[in-house]
């Protein structure tokens, strides 16, 4: 019987295309703007996941800031040894830990001047940050230990510098904190950043690359942050709450006065942020839909009139009331139906479109295509129960006189 229903619904669709695909219209605008939106949505928070994957879901930044608002003690900031202290102290569950040391500076050669965003790095750094070698090597314990002046530039800055990626064995002259000097490029790397990461920075004015961060950091030197990786699979919360509290006993300070800023609570926010906007607009998008069920149940109660006398022989030949509107909601159904369809493969085809064009790898997800398509045809019944229970309601004889 549901069958027999199907095969007569296509072929009342068939019998005016035209008006059936202009009443799918709402429908397909509807469903392909969700899917289209919730993609993109989902795109981005892949994206973004991405990203923190790349910094490091266990990195942190770990500073004093009074929560009274009073002013910052000299004993608040760290020292050589209070990071030295820290690694013996956390040695389970820390995997790398520095001072978090950075500057900018103007890289010299010949009449080539380009500036550098230059980041202090000791020897392991490369065990919890992958840097893309692509000529000679990364800095070594002999680097950090002894102070040499070697670096590890970006691809892109050694090109700009020297007019070659491989710079390795070439010299440049900056100057860090007053002292000009001659610096040896030990290693070249690609960075390699996804299309989103590329619209952030743009061309960027600083290139990129690691000196030792023992050139950077004095042993007498005062740090305002300490960065550091957990190891693989710690409890960032659980471990947040212990190293704050070693950090406020050893500086005498309260608990509330550590900042302990970890990329796995940024991430979890701003995956909540991109959720909750993708759902937002989703939803404003899906009040299409309710236009396209509309259309759905006028063109339903118009159908219904045309076949008013097809309705009263269905009923004089012993068809139950049940029948004719089930007949008429399967037609609603359907025809929504293939309006979600329709939809669908214009969403999905847009997004992938956007996604071939700007390089990207887009994600959508088939559940919500499932829940897209079953939505479109609920909302075929929902507004096909009038029209249905209309037909079904009619007295076969009146419908028979129906000319």
């Amino acid at each position: 019987m549901l069958f027999e229903n199907m095969t007569m619904a296509v072929h009342a669709i068939k019998a005016n295309k035209m008006r059936s695909l202009l009443t799918m219209l709402g429908i397909i605008i509807g469903i392909g703007s969700v899917i289209a939106i919730v993609s993109i949505g989902d795109t981005m928070r892949f994206m973004i996941s991405d990203i923190y994957k790349d910094v490091g879901t266990t990195m942190a930044y770990v500073y004093i800031w009074p929560s009274d608002g009073s002013d910052m003690r000299q004993s608040d900031y760290f020292s050589v040894d209070d990071i030295d202290r820290i690694r013996e102290v956390f040695k389970d569950e820390i995997t790398y830990i520095d001072g978090d040391s950075r500057q900018n500076v103007e890289a010299v050669f010949g009449r080539n001047k380009v500036k550098f965003a230059m980041e202090g790095i000791d020897s392991n750094y490369p065990d919890v940050h992958k840097i893309n070698i692509i000529y000679g090597r990364n800095l070594n314990e002999g680097d950090i230990k002894g102070r040499k002046n070697h670096v590890v530039l970006e691809a892109k800055g050694a090109k700009e510098l020297f007019g070659t990626e491989d710079a390795v064995g070439k010299s440049f002259r900056t100057t860090i904190y007053g002292d000009t000097d001659d610096y040896d490029v030990v290693g070249v790397y690609r960075e390699e950043e996804n299309p989103f990461m590329a619209m952030v920075n743009g061309s960027g004015e600083n290139k990129k690359g690691y000196l030792p961060e023992s050139i950077l950091v004095w042993p007498n030197d005062t740090i305002y942050n300490i960065r550091l990786y957990a190891k693989e699979g710690t409890d960032m919360e659980a471990f947040s709450d212990r190293f704050s509290q070693y950090i406020a006993k050893s500086k005498n300070r309260k608990r509330e006065d550590v900042t302990f800023y970890s990329v796995s609570s940024e991430m979890g926010s701003a995956d909540q942020i991109m959720g909750g906007l993708s759902a937002a607009v989703g939803g404003i998008a899906a009040i299409s839909l309710l236009v396209g069920g509309i259309g759905i149940m006028n063109i339903m109660l118009v159908s219904v009139t045309e076949r008013t006398r097809e309705i009263g022989i269905r009923k004089a030949l012993g068809a139950k009331t049940w029948d004719v509107m089930v007949q008429f909601l399967t037609e609603s159904a359907i025809l929504s139906a293939m309006g979600g369809i329709i939809g669908v493969i214009t969403g999905a085809g847009l997004v992938f479109l956007g996604g071939t064009l700007l390089g990207m790898t887009v994600v959508i997800k088939p559940m919500v295509i499932i829940i897209a398509v079953g939505f479109s045809a609920l909302v075929g019944v929902f507004f096909g129960i009038y029209p249905a229970s209309k037909a079904a309601g009619k007295d076969p004889i009146e419908a028979l006189r129906y000319e």
